[in-house]
């Protein structure tokens, strides 16, 4: 789906086509020198090399979880409203996609699902990421201007940038979901169309899954030892015989 971009003030407009972390060009050459930083006042992507410019400019971190950006509800809250879109929880901060994700197939439930791409959704969320609501808000209204709110200051977390990355072993499971014992999340009607809970559970359990295959495989047919053992236990004793007296 293609958001109008004449509908869109400019900082949204750039913010939902840009790349993030893309290598710098200007920085090539430097560590760490992916694009996670988006300032809304130059209406451009950043990495921590070109940051010192624009310093006293509104600057948004944008996160990123398995390829898809995310950035915080706190910050997102500032700039638009974000009701109805459904949060996760990674490292103890809700977050929100901020694009639409593709989807490898149809995965459209009977349960509650997303109004744009038909995506599952927990209840009472109608929409699964930031793009989703603005494209449905600019089909039905014509407009977002009663959406957006006026933010005269953002920065970037006190403790500091990070680079954004939430690996796989990172907990990113919807909001006001619960956690059974054996670590996976219980999502109500959403079940396995929902997100999962770790990346890294799924990475276990295929190990696991793998090492029981092969150890099955490389299991002899018949152990020596069993069987020399077992003829030793099943052999009974003969009629004892008495030495020669000489």
């Amino acid at each position: 789906m293609f958001v109008p971009s004449n509908l869109l003030p400019h900082w949204l407009d750039v913010l939902l086509s840009e790349k993030f972390y893309n290598a710098c060009i200007i920085h090539e050459e430097a560590k760490k020198n992916e694009k996670n930083i988006y300032c809304l006042d130059c209406c451009m992507s950043l990495c921590p090399h070109c940051l010192n410019p624009h310093r006293p400019h509104r600057l948004l971190q944008i996160r990123r979880y398995v390829y898809h950006d995310v950035i915080r509800l706190d910050d997102a809250a500032k700039l638009i409203d974000c009701s109805s879109v459904q949060s996760y929880i990674s490292n103890s901060a809700k977050v929100v996609f901020l694009k639409q994700r593709p989807q490898t197939r149809n995965c459209r439930g009977s349960g509650n699902i997303c109004s744009t791409c038909d995506r599952s959704l927990q209840d009472p969320y109608l929409f699964c990421s930031l793009y989703c609501k603005i494209d449905y808000v600019l089909r039905s209204e014509g407009g977002l201007s009663k959406y957006l709110l006026e933010c005269k200051f953002m920065s970037l977390p006190e403790s500091g940038l990070d680079d954004g990355q939430m690996t796989p072993d990172s907990v990113l499971e919807p909001a006001g979901s619960t956690r059974t014992s054996s670590g996976s999340c219980g999502f109500g009607d959403v079940g396995c169309l929902a997100l999962a809970c770790t990346a890294t559970t799924e990475i276990v359990r295929k190990k696991r899954s793998s090492m029981s295959a092969f150890r099955t495989a490389c299991r002899p047919a018949f152990s020596p030892v069993s069987e020399i053992s077992a003829g030793l236990m099943n052999r009974r004793k003969g009629t004892p015989h008495r030495a020669p007296l000489y």
